[in-house]
């Protein structure tokens, strides 16, 4: 049986519970939710096709020791026991990322640098020789956490972060980030039952996201590289099946629509869009959205219009007014997703939402509201669906309650968040996710498989250049194969 352990996948707050459940459905087990971060067991097989396959995941960490230091020294001597040549070969090259919320520790660098010491002496001692530090595209990636006094040294096995799929050829002034796009996607429920339309694409994040969700295409797909495939245990033959089975990909029987009244912006979405391989999925049209009108079929928007941080707006406020009166009189009998940072943008709107989910867009504290548009009373919009929910009626969405109290968001820092009470995580199925507290990783060793059926596979492309980049996959279906981006001078 093939050796369970445990492992770490990060991710943006509020995206924790839908990365759980991608979790679940990939067949991890001991899945526990905690800040910023899903914790869950599984074999090298299962490492592999979180990297591969996961949408929410920032970065997929293998803790190999645990400890408490309450001083540089203590962590010296700490790292200095771990018989380093399980992990890295004196020939090779290692990076450190030190994260750091402690008064011990002040300064990530600092810690960064008493891990190297450690690792160098270590190999000094053992054969006469030093690995070298390399920043960029080291062999081997170390994670060191460390929260007051409890510290957790991992493994990275993503390298560079899962955000970057690998499709962006170009893009806008503050685009969204892959991962957020994903979740905002998967929270909503959507999987490709109906058209989907976002009417401010930019460089078309959004509608790429929808289009691998609808069509079930791994993310991994596009990545020239992941950090495992240094390690001195990587296994090529399975990664080779894992990369080449397009089994669980899907037939998507609608269409997703980007508009944008940015020319630019429609010229980098389309290069975008045709180097994901999901032109066919995909339709692009340069349009304001004041000139959108009611689609013919079930839809849903899903859309991040400007903040007024990043990107400038010469009239924010109207921007949102102009919004609320398109949703109003041109999606009546659909819902919409908003992704926006002001209350006051919000409340231009108009409408009442009936689900708000906090999100961090970078360090910016939005909110993702949901908004049911129908035409006449709430009740008999809900009943007409089915639900036949008891809720106050209401006058169309307009929200004629009086003024609340108005939500400040302001832009946080990293490290700046408040440690959630215990128990603030909720499950969603009970008995399927258990919280935990931040830096609590004990490595496990329980005994288990992960299973899969045989299948005929196609071998995977070979290696080319220096980077050991794979050829792209032979995609099946209506998809053509990707554009591989041009090497950077």
């Amino acid at each position: 049986m093939s050796e369970q352990f445990e492992m770490i996948a990060k991710t943006f707050q509020g995206l924790e519970e839908i990365l759980a459940e991608e979790l679940t459905t990939l067949g991890a087990n001991d899945i526990q939710i905690g800040r910023r971060m899903v914790s869950f067991t599984g074999d090298k097989r299962m490492m592999y096709k979180a990297n591969f396959c996961l949408r929410t995941a920032i970065r997929i960490l293998k803790p190999i020791k645990n400890f408490t230091a309450k001083d540089a020294d203590e962590v010296y001597n700490q790292i200095q026991a771990i018989p380093w040549e399980e992990y890295l070969d004196v020939n090779k090259t290692f990076a450190i990322d030190a994260v750091v919320f402690s008064e011990e520790f002040r300064h990530s660098k600092f810690v960064s640098y008493k891990v190297k010491d450690a690792i160098v002496d270590y190999f000094r001692k053992k054969t006469g020789k030093r690995p070298s530090v390399r920043i960029n595209n080291p062999d081997v990636l170390l994670n060191i956490h460390i929260a007051q006094t409890t510290c957790t040294l991992s493994l990275d096995s993503s390298g560079e972060s899962l955000h970057r799929r690998g499709y962006r050829q170009e893009q806008v002034d503050a685009p969204l980030n892959e991962v957020l796009a994903a979740g905002m996607l998967l929270m909503t429920g959507w999987r490709g039952e109906c058209d989907l339309i976002d009417p401010m694409c930019g460089s078309g994040t959004i509608p790429i996201e929808a289009a691998l969700i609808a069509r079930n295409i791994a993310p991994g797909v596009f990545r020239k590289g992941f950090a495992f495939e240094k390690w001195v245990d990587f296994d090529s033959e399975m990664f080779d099946e894992i990369y080449n089975d397009d089994s669980q990909e899907r037939e998507f029987t609608h269409k997703i629509y980007g508009y944008d009244n940015n020319p630019k912006a429609n010229e980098i979405a389309t290069h975008n869009i045709k180097a994901a391989g999901v032109s066919k999925d995909v339709t692009l049209k340069l349009q304001p959205f004041q000139q959108f009108e009611q689609p013919q079929e079930k839809s849903i928007i899903v859309m991040n219009p400007p903040y007024g941080e990043r990107i400038s707006t010469n009239d924010l406020l109207g921007l949102y007014q102009m919004i609320g009166e398109r949703l109003k009189h041109a999606f009546v009998g659909n819902e919409a997703w908003v992704l926006s940072y002001r209350e006051e943008c919000f409340d231009q709107i108009g409408l009442k939402p009936s689900k708000k989910v906090p999100l961090f867009n970078g360090a910016l504290e939005c909110e993702f509201r949901k908004y049911e548009i129908f035409d006449g009373k709430y009740k008999e919009f809900k009943s007409q669906e089915g639900e036949g929910e008891e809720k106050k009626e209401t006058e169309g969405n307009y929200d004629t309650s009086r003024p609340r109290e108005r939500k400040e968001f302001k832009p946080r820092g990293e490290g700046e968040f408040k440690p959630r009470r215990e128990g603030e995580f909720k499950p969603r199925r009970e008995g399927e996710f258990k919280p935990r507290k931040e830096g609590d990783f004990k490595p496990r060793r329980e005994e288990g498989s992960f299973t899969r059926d045989d299948k005929d596979r196609k071998p995977r492309g070979e290696f080319r250049g220096e980077r050991d980049s794979r050829a792209p996959r032979e995609f099946r279906g209506n998809r053509e194969p990707r554009i591989p981006k041009k090497e950077e001078e």
